[in-house]
């Protein structure tokens, strides 16, 4: 491809551009690069989907990472079907990097790609650009075969925050095959403060395996319902610490005096982190009776598990001093 350049400096690099050494070729690349020329961009797109090295390839897509330019983004998506697994991950990354959400329109329609890496690739790119236009093409990968595709897709409506895919959303937290969609999208239910999610939270704070029980327990305490106080109470006796842990920050949050006595039996726990949270939750449930406990645990062995306790101290002591 025979491209009109009258930049002086890039015209001086064209010659190692151009060289039969893959090698040489590549570092050009870098040092066009490191001019920061929009005019550097077409030889820069030009290696990236001509050159016959995987490896000049998968450099040129790097460097143009953060570019925003339409045949920039163009050219990245169409390196997602490149022969080299190393060069679709270089160009995956760099679509990651953009932060306009109008460069999501030259990106959604490889969403649709028959080549299931490129579909996974694509929603990713999109994920945090919240291209409007992309919620119901990601409702659609809802039903995806591929997990990972349906996972990347709960990422995008939950970046977007989109109302609509709540449903659709909270069907995959309870019943979706895989741990790793159910978990997301289970996470994804806390952009929006509805109660009638309660009931899917509440299945998946029982699921079968422990992250989505836990990941469930947060989403219960950032949508601060306290009706689920009494089933993250329940989840305080999960066989997996990392669930109480979750618990017994999600009830701080809620204030949800009911939970004193659980987390005053948590101060004894084996798990240092398990402790400080209980100690921290106590100190947002303000209750009096607490004190008495907090203050025989002030000699935890854990040094942040002493000083979580001063704090709840503290801050009890001017409640009702």
């Amino acid at each position: 491809m025979s491209l009109f350049i009258d930049n002086p400096d890039i015209i001086a690099l064209q010659p190692r551009l151009q060289d039969d050494d893959s090698g040489v070729r590549r570092i050009a690349l870098i040092d066009l690069a490191d001019l920061e020329e929009p005019d550097a961009l077409p030889l820069l797109t030009e290696s990236l989907l001509n050159d016959d090295d995987a490896d000049v390839r998968g450099e040129a897509a790097r460097l143009l990472a953060a570019w925003e330019e339409p045949e920039v983004i163009e050219a990245l998506c169409q390196a997602l079907i490149d022969p080299s697994e190393n060069v679709r991950e270089f160009a995956a990354q760099s679509l990651t990097q953009l932060k306009e959400a109008e460069s999501g329109q030259f990106i959604l329609p490889w969403v649709n790609n028959k080549d299931v890496s490129v579909r996974r690739r694509a929603l990713r790119a999109l994920r945090e650009l919240r291209y409007v236009e992309s919620a119901q093409p990601a409702i659609n990968a809802l039903t995806d075969d591929d997990a990972i595709v349906r996972r990347e897709a709960v990422g995008v409506l939950a970046w977007l925050k989109h109302k609509p895919a709540l449903l659709a959303l909270a069907k995959l937290a309870s019943s979706d095959a895989d741990v790793d969609v159910r978990r997301a999208a289970t996470g994804a239910l806390g952009f929006a403060a509805d109660p009638q999610l309660l009931p899917e939270l509440y299945r998946a704070l029982g699921d079968n395996q422990w992250q989505v029980r836990e990941e469930a327990a947060a989403t219960l305490g950032k949508l601060g319902f306290k009706d689920a106080g009494t089933e993250l109470i329940e989840a305080l006796e999960d066989d997996y610490w990392q669930v109480r842990l979750q618990a017994a920050r999600a009830l701080g949050k809620l204030r949800f005096s009911p939970a004193n006595s659980a987390l005053i039996i948590l101060l004894k726990h084996s798990i240092s982190n398990l402790r400080k949270e209980a100690a921290l939750a106590l100190s947002e449930l303000g209750d009096q009776h607490a004190l008495v406990a907090l203050r025989q645990a002030e000699n935890d062995a854990d040094p942040e598990v002493r000083k979580a306790i001063r704090i709840a101290v503290t801050q009890l002591n001017g409640r009702f001093a």
